[in-house]
């Protein structure tokens, strides 16, 4: 029997990576990969002329920009110009090309800044998004709407899922441009190595928020990749593609703050920056259809964090540059 081709854009990145572990357990399957300088995703014919030579059966969309919310401030232009370009060209060469499933990978924040708690699929397009990183949420946005146009038009079978806020190895510990668990933890090792006395935290330490730990991400991605597609859609009426995925538990800035001190050491003050930004006051996923479907997170925060320093220290000489 002939191995599945998968092409998984995006493999260097902390979900990509966490999927390429995963898929590469599998001997039936022959994955394909493209570094950046090998496979420019924001060039149209660049995407068109490798799929059409590799013609994968399986697509894994985990290529992004991404970045924290001082990121999405300073390069807004970067992250929705980026962003669709790579969804289109991907997307449009996976139909092209005869690809028999892809999988887009989207973001919490494609849903409105005041949705209800939790977040269920549904809220998509019903409100405001959070202004500091609307750019991003947009461009995920034309993501899921690109599966889902395709899908009506062309019957093709694209799908999306909707993490919540991910965190783990091989994440992006830049000191202005990471995500709140890498930066937190980076400043928190740091502090405890020079020996300071407290850390501050952005924001006023209340906003809650829920982590999923990027190898449950990998576990559930593939899981819903996987699925025969009436199972898919009985959760899901079309024309939507997109199913959250999250642990359905959260914690404020300040408790994960607490966590951080705890796994990596640090016994100092943990002080609150309320002249800096807040975003949104809550981003709880509503999970109850993945859960439904079979699949839950193994890793719990405590745990996640723990295994995720242990990566950061193992990798400090890179992580820190």
């Amino acid at each position: 029997m002939p191995q599945t081709r998968i092409f998984l854009a995006g493999h260097k990145g902390m979900v990509g990576s966490a999927i390429l572990r995963l898929i590469q357990k599998d001997p039936d399957n022959l994955i394909l990969t493209r570094s950046k300088s090998e496979l420019d995703l924001t060039s149209q014919s660049a995407v068109a002329d490798f799929m059409q030579a590799e013609k994968p059966d399986l697509v894994y969309l985990a290529a992004a920009r991404v970045g924290g919310i001082m990121a999405n401030n300073t390069y807004p232009a970067d992250f929705i110009y980026q962003n669709m370009m790579i969804e289109a060209n991907v997307i449009h060469s996976a139909f092209q090309s005869g690809v028999r499933k892809l999988m887009f990978l989207g973001s919490s924040c494609i849903y409105p800044k005041m949705a209800e708690q939790p977040m269920r699929e549904e809220a998509l397009l019903t409100g405001l998004l959070e202004s500091t990183n609307e750019p991003y949420a947009i461009a995920k946005i034309a993501g899921i709407k690109l599966c889902e146009s395709y899908n009506r038009q062309y019957g093709t079978d694209f799908r999306s899922i909707m993490p919540t806020n991910l965190y783990g190895p091989g994440d992006n510990y830049h000191g202005q441009n990471s995500h709140v668990i890498p930066a937190m933890l980076r400043r928190f090792h740091e502090a405890k190595v020079s020996g300071q006395s407290s850390v501050t935290i952005w924001g006023t330490g209340t906003p809650r928020r829920e982590f999923l730990f990027v190898d449950d991400m990998a576990r559930a991605t593939v899981f819903l990749m996987n699925l025969p597609v009436d199972k898919f859609r009985s959760v899901n009426t079309p024309p939507a593609v997109h199913i959250n995925a999250g642990t359905g538990t959260d914690v404020t800035i300040m408790e994960l703050a607490q966590e951080i001190a705890r796994a990596t050491g640090f016994t100092g003050t943990i002080v609150c920056d309320p002249s800096k930004p807040d975003g949104t006051p809550r981003k709880l996923m509503d999970s109850s259809r993945i859960n439904t479907l079979g699949w839950k997170p193994a890793v719990s925060l405590r745990e996640g964090l723990e295994l995720t320093y242990a990566d950061f220290l193992s990798n400090l000489s890179h992580y820190t540059r």
